[in-house]
């Protein structure tokens, strides 16, 4: 059997993009605004009919994300994270899925006029995720819809560009972590505080309340009262009053996906 032009390659004599277009179609081209991470990205689709995507730092700190990605990759594997699966020099190699971003105003507007099983369907999904990141001992980073990718045909839920996830817990020696605010624990914003389950507690509180809405603005709650109460103790400011891990807030699923 050939060798795999993108899984059995370590690196490329000429320009990524002329090697890609070289074994196949690249049929996408993902640069700013849609990456904003300092990545240049293609969907590359080989003769025999498989597609991958292929995501290559342009700077020194992406280089460094990608880097800790692919250390995040080989401790965790669940089935709805993306696996980066190779590395094609300092470029990652990843199975491509397909979905909307839920970050997109449209698509974030369709998933929440889905039927409530199926969005508890995807919540569920989320929540054993992130237990599986958990018991692996790393912590989220940089999580907000834009790393939900939805696709709706097979109502599936696929978490995709976890790259700045880190080993927990740490000590935030930084002015704030990257992030999205309307996902970021009130910790996630000074210097000194410690980042551990409590923080993932908040941020997966966050992302089930966003969900659950039926408009940006949170007013138009689909949810019930159990699930308010397990959302609100999950999102409280002070970290030793919510959950103590995603296992104890997983605990609580019955009552938030169900």
């Amino acid at each position: 059997m050939p060798p795999h032009p993108l899984l059995d390659v370590e690196h490329v004599p000429v320009p990524l993009e002329s090697y890609l277009a070289g074994i196949g179609e690249v049929f996408r081209r993902f640069t700013a605004p849609e990456q904003d991470s300092g990545c240049t990205s293609y969907g590359v689709r080989l003769p025999d009919g498989e597609r991958w995507f292929v995501k290559a730092p342009t700077t020194p700190e992406a280089h460094r994300t990608l880097d800790q990605a692919w250390r995040f990759h080989q401790d965790v594997r669940h089935p709805a994270i993306v696996p980066q699966l190779h590395r094609l020099g300092p470029a990652a190699v990843l199975p491509w899925r397909s979905g909307d971003l839920l970050h997109t105003p449209q698509h974030r507007s369709r998933f929440r006029r889905l039927s409530l099983p199926e969005i508890h369907r995807a919540l569920h999904t989320l929540l054993d995720a992130h237990l599986t990141v958990e018991s692996a001992a790393w912590q989220p980073v940089d999580f907000y819809d834009g790393a939900l990718l939805y696709d709706f045909p097979r109502a599936t839920l696929h978490l995709i560009d976890l790259d700045e996830y880190r080993p927990a817990p740490f000590r935030l020696t930084t002015a704030r972590l990257p992030g999205s605010r309307r996902f970021m624990a009130p910790e996630e914003w000074h210097r000194g505080s410690w980042i551990g389950p409590r923080t993932t507690v908040y941020v997966l509180g966050r992302a089930l309340r966003l969900l659950l809405d039926a408009g940006n603005e949170e007013r138009e709650w689909r949810g019930t009262e159990a699930q308010a109460a397990v959302i609100s103790r999950a999102t409280r400011e002070n970290p030793e009053e919510r959950f103590a891990d995603v296992r104890e807030l997983a605990g609580e699923r019955g009552r938030v996906t169900e």
